[in-house]
């Protein structure tokens, strides 16, 4: 069930009782308290993480979340959670409102919202039927161009269909909306609300990430550098595409995180050899042609998307068996040190 301003949310179609996703999209990038909420956040400034060794510096307890990963953390544990690196995926948070409990997951496909809303939800509450959950969704964007219908935003033809963001939102709020908690969403920076053009007509997300403040609830746009994406960031950001040819992780949220002992717990995943020669492959292709083959939104991607990506093949190439990063199928365990740091155990 879905809430708006604390009231039972209602399409007001012609058939209310059984909506589409596509439906209840619409009338929640109309909903005037959902615009407002969209403004407000948007008006705040980007926050910048940084992992840094200077003396006296800000020692801030956070943890990232990669795409198709998520984690549930306490507020008592850890001061932030959030993720960046988003073009048409979309970022959700659902907080228990009543002990803080929060979790961050980072969606790049319908296939995996119905098991990973399930996947979030169990982790932050026992009775999740009597408990009120905050929901914020941010990301997404017009990655599609679209046809401007009677002065709406939003056309009545179905070109918005077209594109990864409109469906990938559509899933989530269809999810939200049939499932029987009470999801009260507080913010709806997705798709045209997170859309910028430039004097070209060309469309780019307002916002790559976001933060969420533990202890507060608040939700901030935010961006991490290459030295806050931690820890483990590259066998991480493998495991994303390798988890497409894993049958152990369809449908499936990535795991990365225990919230009991405030360690990562990187569970494993399995990659072929097809992929080790994909790897080798690809390492071929210029910039722009490995951009165009691998982007969902190319021209949105950022500086050092090709970069990352390359570095991911090289280790591949240089790790064919996954079991050498994995040994006795285990998975790679991080904890915090006295100063922030993550310390493989």
């Amino acid at each position: 069930m879905i809430f708006i301003d604390g009231h039972p949310f209602s399409t007001h179609s012609s058939s209310p009782s059984q909506p589409q996703g596509n439906d209840i999209l619409l009338a929640l990038l109309e909903n005037p308290n959902l615009i407002s909420a969209s403004s407000s956040f948007k008006a705040n400034p980007e926050r910048k993480f940084i992992a840094s060794d200077e003396p006296g510096s800000e020692r801030s307890k956070w943890v990232y979340i990669f795409q198709k990963e998520y984690a549930t953390v306490d507020p008592a544990l850890v001061d932030f959670v959030g993720t960046d690196e988003a073009t048409t995926c979309v970022g959700l948070v659902i907080r228990n409102q009543k002990n803080g409990m929060t979790s961050v997951a980072h969606l790049d496909s319908p296939n995996i919202v119905e098991m990973g809303l399930s996947q979030m939800i169990s982790s932050l509450v026992a009775n999740s039927l009597e408990t009120e959950l905050d929901v914020h969704l941010i990301g997404g964007f017009e990655d599609v161009s679209l046809q401007h219908a009677n002065g709406s935003a939003i056309s009545e033809s179905p070109a918005y269909l077209d594109g990864y963001s409109f469906p990938l939102c559509s899933k989530i709020v269809h999810t939200l909306w049939s499932r029987d908690e009470k999801f009260h969403i507080r913010t709806f920076c997705v798709l045209g609300h997170n859309t910028r053009r430039d004097s070209d007509g060309n469309t780019y997300p307002f916002f790559n990430g976001f933060v969420v403040e533990t202890a507060s609830g608040i939700v901030f746009p935010a961006i991490f550098d290459g030295t806050s994406r931690c820890p483990d960031e590259l066998v991480r950001r493998i495991r994303v595409s390798a988890s497409y040819e894993d049958a152990n992780w369809n449908g499936k949220l990535l795991e990365t995180y225990d919230c009991g002992s405030d360690c990562f717990k990187i569970a494993p995943c399995r990659w072929t050899l097809r992929q080790y020669h994909i790897a080798l492959s690809l390492l071929n292709y210029s910039d722009s042609e490995i951009l165009s083959m691998c982007s969902t939104s190319p021209a949105a991607e950022a500086p050092d998307f090709v970069g990352n990506l390359r570095r991911q093949w090289i280790y591949l190439i240089e790790h064919p068996h996954w079991t050498e990063t994995f040994p006795k199928k285990q998975p790679r365990i991080f904890a915090r040190s006295s100063d922030e740091k993550w310390i493989r155990s």
